[in-house]
Order: structure tokens, then sequence, then C-alpha cells
């Protein structure tokens, strides 16, 4: 189910309410024209111009559910495999640890999931018509490369190829979407440079992932460095 609203302030919050209430099942998507007060991961807002992709859904966690994180890569695969549908020819498409879809480097996406008990609100910006100027990293659009999609449409691409991994990952964990991550992520060796939660820098080069999701480093000096949380950016 696919509800619209013209404006709002964040998708995520407003989902987060109404599961609070108990009034919000599982596969309901939420979809705003224009958000006023728009979030990303770690506490950064999201611009939110008329044009993109705004919207949140809800997963219900049972307890034979994988760990409530892996919804990211599970987010994160779907949504890939849907801009491929309306972008088939992209080139340089690539996911980033932990759910950023990059196109030759640049950022299309963002992804921020909050849990409400036991409730997950998982929220998708996705750059279709617009994409800001950042300071910090490239960004870039479907529109910039050729694919004009309307967000009705590509959400319901979304929602369903969603709802298809969803059911992967409860009836057989995280090992399938772990390895369709993996062959749509940037190549092993990749240059990598992570902001650890604490405020340290680490680079290295992409190692891969562990049966659990968290990004494998190569250091400089052949150890291993195992990254459960942060901000990855391209060395």
């Amino acid at each position: 189910m696919i509800r619209v609203v013209a404006e709002t302030g964040s998708t995520n919050a407003d989902l987060l309410a109404l599961a609070g209430a108990g009034a919000v099942s599982e596969g309901l998507w939420l979809r705003a024209e224009r958000q006023t007060a728009g979030r990303g991961r770690l506490g950064r807002a999201w611009v939110s111009p008329t044009g993109n992709l705004y919207a949140s859904t809800v997963v219900r966690l049972r307890p034979s559910d994988p760990a409530a994180a892996t919804l990211a890569f599970v987010a994160a695969v779907a949504l890939e495999e849907a801009v491929r549908v309306h972008l088939p020819k992209a080139r340089g498409l690539a996911l980033k640890w932990p759910n950023d879809l990059l196109i030759a480097g640049a950022k299309l996406s963002g992804m921020l999931l909050e849990r409400a008990g036991d409730m997950v609100v998982l929220g998708i910006g996705l750059n279709l018509a617009h994409h800001p100027d950042l300071a910090d990293r490239l960004t870039t659009s479907l529109a910039a490369h050729g694919a004009e999609v309307a967000p009705d449409a590509f959400l319901e691409t979304l929602a369903e190829g969603f709802a298809r991994w969803l059911a992967r990952w409860r009836g057989e964990g995280l090992a399938p979407v772990r390895q369709r991550w993996l062959e749509r992520a940037h190549p092993i060796g990749t240059a990598l440079t992570a902001r650890l939660p604490d405020g340290r820098g680490v680079t290295g080069l992409f190692h891969g992932l562990d049966a659990d999701g968290a990004l494998l480093l190569r250091l400089a000096d052949g150890t291993r460095h195992v990254m459960h949380a942060g901000d990855v950016l391209l060395a």
C-alpha cells in the first residue's frame, strides 16, 4: 500500500509516530512530494525539492528475523535493482557500505533506519530529477544520466523489489542478500576512508563483508579492520 502526501516534515517521523501509536502495519509506504525537515544518516539534513523520491516504509520484526540492522542491505539491493530497471545502461552504478548507491562515485541516494519497539522504519531518499551541490562529496541524479522517472512510478518498482528481498531475508537469512550486495558493490581492493563514531579516521582497501554485514578493510600494514558503524567515503 502506498500513501502520498503533498508535503510533510519527514516521512520517517510520520511513520515513527504512527508506529508508536500502533496505527501502522508492515508493507505501508508513505511518500511525500516534498519534505521540510528531511533527515539523513548521522544527523545530516536531507534537501528535499519536488521531483525526487522521499519515501518510508515499516517492517515489523519477528523473533526469527535476522538482525534488524541488516535491513539496510535488503533496502540497498532492492534500490539498486530498481534503479537498473529505470536506467538499464547505467555505467558505474555501485553500492557503498552500508547502503549508499553511487554512479561513477557520485551519491545518488541515502537511507535512514530508525526503530520503534518491534518496528523498523526505513526511509529512502533518491535523486530522481535534482541533486544537491555538497562540499564534502559528489552527487548525481537519474535525470543527469538521461532517465526521466516520476517518483510514483519509481516507488512502485522499489516497493515490489523490497517485498521480494524482504521475503528472502526472512526465509533464507542474510546470506543471499549479502551475496547480491557484494555483486553490486565497488570492487574488492577499492580504496576507502572510514570515519568512525568516535571521530577517528581509517583508510584501507575494501576487503568485503563479514557474515553479519560488517565492513572489512585491509590496512596498509596488512591487518584487517572490522567496521560495524561509521561513515565511508571513496578515498
